[in-house]
């Protein structure tokens, strides 16, 4: 047994208290994973409950992919699951790139070329925004972010000491080069310091609005001019539902930095694997930075993911779609139903697989009756988990306490499940809000 330290008196050493960092201290909590791990709790102790609260896609990843785990971990002949390349298996970032020339047209209207080069795979779309945050910006620099907008973009740049920007969105749910300019003008008048960077996802997380090509364009094109590093993050690529056509930036600039992931369309979410699209310029210091911080994203993820572009996958994928449709189409409906809710307020969910609503002024009541008081309040009640609004609006206003997110990643039968039961919770709600009043 070790001896215990003396001093000179031969008394023991006071221990001196050791402290977590001030950078982490000050690093919100990501809001709907503590939903998700109340929920969790319930459930552990007897309670049924819905989850509506996580963009998890219940299916789970697709067979083929399962299939091809399986093989190269059992073989024959069984493969070692080594280190890859930093970028990642040369192979897979071909795949990737042979689905852009697929799916997407440059400016020219020809399929779009992306060099496989310039592709990171990643681990997950969260180590993507680490490797682009350290890459593109230092402490201090303005980074613009939407409010509403998804949470991990302002907490993992908050702990990078990046000031953040939060630009609101407009009445469509969307932030266009038309509130970017405002901002910029504002700045300008103001004279603080320029924007260095922009990360905005479409399909949106949590909306699910959608910017149009042209508007993506217009954006690409404001920040390409006022040399602001545009991070277009598409990880809900493949999940929309026709009102607005899929683009990327990679037809409109060669300077954005393009992120997507296998955890949404392809249904992979627990094998945390992503990619970047990353600008020449870039490719050498997010090397040296993947090297450092990552080696490699996971090699059996990556392996078992060459198999997400067979023809059996994308079919079972496109099945996915469907059922994300349908889930869709019965929240929004069951939604209509309630008088209270002003329609012009549940944003347009044109992608993605969750709908956004604001409550309104009615019915909230100011400082202890808004949306997180009522999410805690149906998932004890009823046990259906949503996730409060402010997990994504800028806390420095009211708007998150107004405003909440329904997951309809678990299906059809969950979706109408859940809503049967906030049509049974809503007037006991209403009851409260007015009895506060």
């Amino acid at each position: 047994m070790a001896s215990e330290k003396k001093s000179d008196d031969g008394g023991s050493l006071e221990q001196k208290v050791i402290l977590p960092s001030q950078r982490s201290m000050q690093v919100a909590s990501f809001k709907v994973m503590d939903v998700l791990r109340r929920a969790n709790e319930l459930q552990a102790s007897g309670v049924p409950v819905l989850h509506c609260e996580v963009g998890q896609p219940q299916s789970g990843a697709p067979v083929r992919v399962a299939e091809a785990a399986i093989k190269a971990l059992s073989g024959p002949p069984r493969q070692v699951m080594g280190y890859t390349d930093a970028f990642g298996l040369l192979e897979l970032r071909a795949k990737i790139a042979q689905n852009y020339a697929a799916k997407y047209t440059s400016s020219a209207g020809d399929a779009l070329a992306v060099d496989p080069k310039q592709i990171v795979v990643t681990t997950g779309s969260s180590g993507a925004f680490l490797l682009a945050f350290t890459a593109c910006f230092d402490a201090g620099d303005a980074v613009a972010i939407a409010s509403s907008g998804y949470p991990c973009y302002r907490n993992i740049l908050s702990a990078l000491a990046c000031q953040l920007v939060s630009v609101p969105i407009n009445e469509a749910f969307k932030l266009t080069a038309r509130e970017l300019g405002a901002e910029l003008q504002r700045r300008r008048d103001a004279e603080l310091p320029p924007l260095k960077g922009l990360i905005l996802s479409s399909p949106s997380n949590p909306t699910g609005a959608m910017l149009t090509p042209d508007e993506l364009q217009e954006l690409c094109e404001l920040c390409d001019a006022e040399g602001i590093q545009f991070l277009s993050d598409e990880i809900y690529h493949g999940i929309s539902y026709g009102q607005v056509s899929e683009a990327t930036a990679l037809t409109y600039s060669q300077k954005s930095i393009v992120i997507n992931s296998f955890s949404k369309y392809y249904s992979m979410s627990g094998w945390r694997l992503g990619w970047m699209v990353i600008p020449e310029h870039l490719v050498e210091p997010i090397n040296r930075l993947q090297q450092n911080m990552f080696i490699n994203a996971p090699t059996i993820s990556q392996t078992a993911a060459l198999s997400c572009w067979d023809k059996e996958t994308i079919e079972e994928l496109e099945g996915h779609v469907l059922i994300y449709k349908a889930s869709r189409r019965i929240i929004l409906d069951e939604l209509k139903k309630i008088k209270e809710l002003d329609q012009t307020s549940i944003a347009p969910a044109d992608g993605g697989f969750y709908v956004y609503v604001d409550l309104g002024d009615n019915n909230v009541v100011g400082g202890n009756l808004g949306s997180v008081a009522m999410c805690k309040a149906f998932l004890e009640e009823e046990g259906v988990a949503f996730t409060p609004g402010n997990d994504f609006e800028d806390p420095a206003g009211n708007l998150g306490d107004r405003r909440f997110r329904i997951s309809y990643a678990g299906g059809v039968e969950i979706a109408r499940a859940a809503m049967e039961k906030f049509h049974r919770f809503w007037p006991s709600w209403i009851e409260r809000v007015q009895s506060a009043k």
